[in-house]
């Protein structure tokens, strides 16, 4: 889908406009938007409103064709709300059924000129990113591997956004970095959609080095013999009982100053959890392909800030492997010695996870971050407590983590992709004590997710650090399942707060 800005002058009005149709906005008392009274010099609009034939509620819709006086073959009608107070929750229902109609709108090229400035407690970049990432959640599709693809349903291919002179430059600014998350979101969703046997370690790598080629991004994959010379004890525990070779990926994207401090981003990368020895359920199972969307979010938004080219020092690192059960897998019982030294008992070897993120975790200490995310559908315990809303966020508790937390809670806020912060007390890590070892791998049912996170924790110690577990968030099951592109949006939000905060800081 191709978008643009139209600008408003007095020789191009809506009136004059040429397209196959025009999006305007009408409101529940029955008054028209400034966009729609410009097209309703002829009073049909105005009619169809008094009439009922739409009711102006949120998400409503009426198309009309051929109104006289107006160039654009079709008009289309969509419910605001209350006139007086355009809420979020409103304007979202609103772009999703504009998303709606465009995809099987006979006109290949459609202008939106719904209000981008007027929604409560928003401003244009909410409202850009709600409406592109509806057009490019409808359009999306997850046929490619089918030998019989669903007929493509037709639909408006060239969007337009309908802008006065002075609002240009922030719709323009607003919508590259709205296409740059979605263009993100949708290389997450294809990663995680993608089956295990296709989407191996080996093919995460082989993303990461295409992302580094068209971005110019830094790159660097570690294989098994560079992991063992780094004595990645518990990443390779993990990998052993698979025939597929792990990987360790490293990209680097230095858009700030030479001697800034970057941000750096881990990602799971287990591309199938089978459970190992301590073997999952059959049920469902297939979804453990979802288990790599850590992984395949922080390419993701790599792509995304690579598209808008922002000013600031990212980096990202991916822990990958498969989970497999086989005669040379970790055992319950095993005991490992992890890159930090600190000895590991597998009571569970389904919490393989966090195994192989704390040699991530230790790993990047080498960079003398400004901070530090991990990104991982870690627990079933989180879906279980927050279930498929908010992502869980754990971080330590002083100010300078608070202060991590509340960005990240602000970002996933402004972007629709909400996480919620859970507690991570020291108490917590008595559950993890082991008779043999450093630390068990796994704290028993009590508030699992937090355990887990207790357990990562131990291995940031040289740095400001949050974990953001996207069990219940990452993809969707049932008649709709698939990725989701979470948390894409979350993320590169927070790297651009964070870039806009440095450079206001000069």
């Amino acid at each position: 889908m191709d978008f643009s800005i139209k600008t408003a002058s007095e020789k191009n009005t809506l009136m004059t406009t040429r397209a196959g149709c025009i999006a305007v906005g009408v409101f529940e008392n029955k008054q028209l938007s400034q966009a729609a009274a410009e097209l309703d010099t002829a009073g049909e609009i105005a009619a169809a409103l008094q009439s009922g034939d739409i009711s102006g509620k949120p998400g409503s819709t009426l198309l009309l064709r051929n109104i006289k006086g107006v160039t654009a073959q079709r008009v289309l009608l969509v419910g605001l709300g209350s006139e007086t107070s355009i809420s979020a929750k409103d304007f979202s229902a609103s772009a999703k059924s504009i998303a709606q109609v465009f995809s099987s709108l006979g006109a290949k090229d459609a202008l939106i000129a719904i209000p981008l400035f007027e929604i409560k407690g928003k401003d244009v970049s909410w409202a850009m990113r709600s409406l592109v990432f509806s057009l490019y959640e409808k359009a999306y599709r997850s046929d490619s591997l089918k030998s019989k693809k669903e007929p493509a349903q037709g639909g408006v291919e060239k969007v337009a956004f309908h802008a006065s002179a002075s609002q240009a430059g922030a719709v323009k600014t607003a919508l590259a970095q709205a296409i740059a998350i979605a263009d993100g979101m949708n290389l997450t969703k294809d990663l995680g959609n993608l089956p295990p046997n296709i989407c191996t370690p080996s093919y995460l790598a082989d993303t990461a080095k295409e992302l580094a080629a068209k971005y110019r991004f830094g790159i660097e994959v570690l294989d098994r013999k560079q992991m063992e010379a780094l004595k990645m004890g518990s990443l390779l525990a993990v990998a052993k009982g698979s025939d597929e070779p792990p990987k360790f990926i490293v990209l680097k994207h230095m858009g700030g100053k030479a001697k800034e401090a970057p941000i750096v981003l881990v990602g799971k990368g287990i591309t199938f959890d089978s459970g190992g020895i301590s073997l999952k359920p059959g049920g469902a199972m297939d979804e453990m392909k979802f288990d790599m969307c850590g992984s395949a979010s922080v390419l993701g938004t790599f792509l995304a800030i690579g598209e808008i080219g922002l000013k600031q020092n990212v980096i990202g690192v991916i822990a990958s492997c498969e989970n497999m059960p086989s005669g040379g897998a970790n055992k319950p019982g095993d005991i490992i010695t992890s890159m930090s030294g600190q000895t590991i008992e597998i009571l569970n070897t389904d919490a393989e996870g966090r195994l192989i993120l704390c040699d991530a975790l230790t790993y990047v200490e080498r960079f003398k971050p400004a901070a530090v995310v991990d990104v991982a559908t870690l627990t079933g315990a989180c879906v279980t407590a927050l279930g498929h809303y908010n992502s869980g966020l754990f971080s330590r508790h002083d100010d300078a983590h608070d202060q991590l937390a509340n960005e990240l809670l602000a970002a996933g806020s402004m972007t629709d992709d909400p996480a919620w912060r859970m507690p991570i007390d020291d108490a917590y890590q008595e559950q993890l004590k082991s008779n043999f070892a450093d630390v068990a791998n796994i704290g028993g049912p009590p508030a699992g997710a937090i355990t887990a996170a207790c357990f990562l924790e131990r291995f940031t110690k040289k740095y400001i650090w949050a974990h953001l577990d996207i069990a219940g968030t990452a993809w969707k099951s049932g008649a709709t399942k698939g990725a989701t592109g979470r948390p894409v949006p979350l993320l590169t939000l927070f790297l651009l707060n964070r870039a806009k905060a440095a450079n206001n800081k000069k």
